[in-house]
């Protein structure tokens, strides 16, 4: 998030200047200009509306490289999981655009005339791309370019009213505008979103909705420091930034409405460590972030909780084991009090687990094995950090740790500190939580129970 007063704004001239030299000495083509543009505005509209509400998509293109980024951005939004159809009026008939237009057939992405277009969009679309003019425009809107803008200027009377509405999805100008002054033919044209490539041009001032993002990550230093250009970093490995303050948002009214297979008693393991495991590699499958953190729940011996975040290291029939100083806060509750609850949210797949049961420390043969295996900054680390003490700011930290990296820089063994090791939480309780529609929610949970002498475990469905 970048606040939009300290970004630069690319006047027309500018930005054909910054195509050229993109397209000229610096070796890039517009066929990848145009698949960064269109993924950078597929991904910017992912980032804000959520494909199981907001799953119907028509993309409005125009003739010229604008028509070709919504192209790209159909076919990467169908890739997401969203059902885009394309309205193309005047196709351009140069190689590049017949074969994007290819690659959305192929997929059985419809294309719809102007004329079997509805007059009032409202009722059958959610997102409305708006990737007809780009910033070498000018002049007024010809038909039937001007008549589709104008029902995107209709569905202001649905903003008005507080009703549903389809959200209109600008790409790098909202057509009909000046590059440079806005809307100044007072169209009433107002996007929800606009997404700006590669740099925002002067009109984007002029632009007031909730959500205005930055798209194309492939602007060289030389042309940043050519046009003493200030643009916001890009996150890890993120093709969109936002500009400016998200909207303030009705905390109330967050929800999610879960659509997950059903989680039924007779496709489950009869042991939890089993169903764990299933679950947990479905969870890498799915390629979700640290699908190994957990929430670690302590308690004091007076009962006074605190959670916290922490890496599963490891996992058998014997419990869940992970590493931590043996100074810090959870290892003062344990002491007192050794038992916790562990939570694994897979927010990718709708799931949770919550597991319970006593802990102990691991030996200190693991301690030392697992230790070694770590990367010898983490190794250092761990000993630079008096864990959950007050230290007197991050250059404490920092100097300790050069003092350590110097003594250690000849690649001699690191002893493990003593005040450091593992923990195992043997399991009493799994619960198994699934998220499903209008919050029945499937929740499975396994308790031990005794059957003619042998330990088995039971099953019961909890109410969500």
């Amino acid at each position: 998030m970048q606040n939009r007063e300290s970004v630069s704004y690319l006047t027309q001239k500018e930005a054909a200047e910054v195509d050229e030299i993109l397209m000229g000495p610096l070796g890039f083509s517009v066929e990848q200009l145009m698949e960064l543009a269109g993924l950078s505005v597929a991904t910017s509209i992912a980032e804000v509306y959520k494909v199981n509400e907001y799953k119907r998509v028509l993309v409005i293109c125009g003739p010229g490289n604008n028509g070709g980024d919504g192209l790209v951005a159909a076919r990467h939004l169908f890739h997401f999981g969203y059902n885009p159809s394309i309205c193309y009026p005047k196709r351009t008939p140069k190689p590049l655009y017949a074969g994007l237009v290819t690659q959305l057939e192929s997929l059985s992405v419809p294309f719809v005339s102007v004329e079997d277009l509805p007059l009032d969009l409202s009722k059958d679309f959610d997102i409305i791309i708006d990737a007809i003019f780009g910033f070498s425009f000018h002049g007024a809107p010809r038909p039937p370019f001007n008549d589709l803008i104008q029902r995107l200027v209709s569905l202001n009377e649905y903003k008005e009213a507080k009703q549903r509405f389809p959200v209109v999805v600008s790409v790098d100008i909202p057509s009909g505008w000046h590059v440079e002054e806005g809307d100044i033919s007072d169209s009433s044209f107002k996007p929800d979103m606009l997404v700006s490539l590669t740099a925002p041009k002067l009109c984007a001032k002029r632009f007031h909705g909730p959500h205005h993002f930055l798209g194309g990550r492939f602007v060289p230093p030389s042309i940043v420091s050519k046009f003493n250009l200030h643009l916001p970093p890009y996150p890890g490995t993120a093709m969109c930034v936002r500009i400016g303050k998200p909207p303030q948002v009705d905390i109330a009214a967050l929800r999610e409405n879960y659509i997950s297979p059903e989680f039924v008693e007779d496709n489950v393991e009869a042991d939890p460590i089993h169903q764990f495991r299933k679950w947990f590699d479905e969870a890498i499958a799915a390629n979700l972030r640290e699908p190994n953190a957990m929430s670690l729940s302590t308690a004091t011996s007076d009962g006074k909780p605190s959670s916290r975040m922490v890496l599963l290291k490891g996992f058998d029939e014997d419990g869940f084991v992970w590493y931590t100083n043996y100074g810090s806060r959870k290892a003062h509750d344990l002491a007192e009090n050794p038992r916790a609850s562990l939570l694994f949210f897979w927010d990718g797949l709708n799931r949770q687990v919550r597991v319970e049961g006593t802990v102990q420390k691991v030996s200190e043969e693991e301690s030392e094995q697992y230790f070694h295996s770590r990367p010898r900054g983490s190794q250092l680390g761990a000993i630079v950090s008096p864990q959950s003490s007050v230290v007197p700011g991050r250059h404490f930290l920092i100097d300790k740790f050069k003092e350590l990296e110097d003594r250690y820089s000849n690649g001699s063994l690191i002893p493990k500190p003593k005040y450091w090791g593992g923990y195992r939480l043997k399991p009493e309780t799994f619960e198994f939580w699934q998220g499903q529609p209008s919050r029945l929610h499937d929740r499975l949970q396994y308790s031990p129970c005794e059957i003619e002498g042998k330990k088995v475990w039971k099953v019961e469905r909890l109410a969500p």
